[in-house]
């Protein structure tokens, strides 16, 4: 993949590194539509991203892909550290970045996000008017409810409890508590236990100079159960959603996904693609991309 590596300032004086992709020649000088992508829940915009940004690129739109504080080569402390609405805040800073390069026209500005971040595309696509169009790829929509179903209710009651006693310790001056991101031991402090996510991280090499996450904050889990970013499905309109949902999706349910698409207002779109969560990233990846490909360049080319 051809881009140009970028670092866009953030809050915090920190700096969150991501890729520029722009369309390849001979497409003139522009100024061309762009778009802003980001990866979900606790992955890295190698994790499947670079296909889609390729897409977008050779269609003809600037791309800008950035991967959130305390990830990949991104700064911010601690790492590993998920809050949903800091997120959100870091990419309203990618955006006014895109704003500030000359071949993009800021009035046909798009976003795509999937799982995790397909809920920050809809929260964002909602508040922040500078986004033309917008696609949410198999979004979490409610993380209570993924919450209820992810973990069993006989352990509900320890994970709170776990989950006060790290605010307690930290209000004692200790660091947030970690747990892995993914194991497969049922017995292990994890945020998922997904022998599908596994496969999945597996299936993407990262280059040296890049760890792959294993550990996130315990907060992040408690945050996560927090964030309903389905409640703004209504508020998104009159900017265009296309919804890109799963049939079988158990990580961001499918019932979830297809009750928010039917609250929010036109204009709309759903693409439904066979398979789970991460078939959308390789097995599906040709009709998503393409569903993808085809609502930007009707709203903002």
């Amino acid at each position: 993949m051809s881009h140009q590596e970028v670092l866009i300032p953030a809050e915090g004086s920190i700096q969150l590194h991501a890729w520029l992709l722009r369309p390849p020649a001979p497409a003139g000088s522009g100024p061309f539509p762009a778009i802003t992508m980001a990866h979900g829940f606790g992955e890295l915009k190698y994790h499947g991203l670079e296909g889609y940004a390729e897409r977008f690129s050779q269609a003809g739109f600037v791309v800008l892909v950035h991967d959130h504080r305390g990830f990949g080569r991104s700064g911010g402390e601690p790492r590993g550290d998920i809050d949903p609405w800091q997120q959100i805040a870091d990419w309203r800073r990618a955006i006014s970045f895109l704003e500030t390069l000359d071949d993009v026209d800021t009035h046909r500005i798009g976003i795509w996000g999937p799982s995790y971040a397909g809920g920050h595309t809809i929260v964002l696509a909602a508040t922040d008017r500078r986004i033309k169009a917008a696609v949410a790829q198999a979004p979490t929509i409610s993380g209570y409810e993924q919450g209820l179903r992810r973990v069993p209710a006989d352990r509900r009651q320890a994970l709170e409890e776990l989950f006060d006693d790290d605010e307690r310790a930290q209000l004692a001056g200790k660091p947030p508590a970690y747990q892995l991101l993914n194991s497969l031991d049922p017995e292990m402090r994890a945020a998922y236990h997904s022998r599908d996510l596994e496969e999945f991280n597996a299936h993407f090499s990262l280059p040296p100079s890049v760890e792959e996450p294993k550990y996130v904050t315990l907060r992040s889990t408690r945050k996560a159960q927090m964030y309903q970013p389905g409640t703004w499905a209504t508020r998104v309109s009159p900017t265009p959603l296309l919804m890109v949902v799963g049939k079988t999706d158990t990580i961001t349910p499918t019932d979830l996904a297809l009750a928010a698409y039917e609250r929010a207002l036109e204009p709309k779109r759903l693409a439904l693609f066979s398979g789970d969560h991460f078939d959308s990233y390789i097995a599906a990846f040709k009709p998503t991309s393409e569903a993808a490909t085809e609502w930007f360049s009707e709203h903002l080319v």
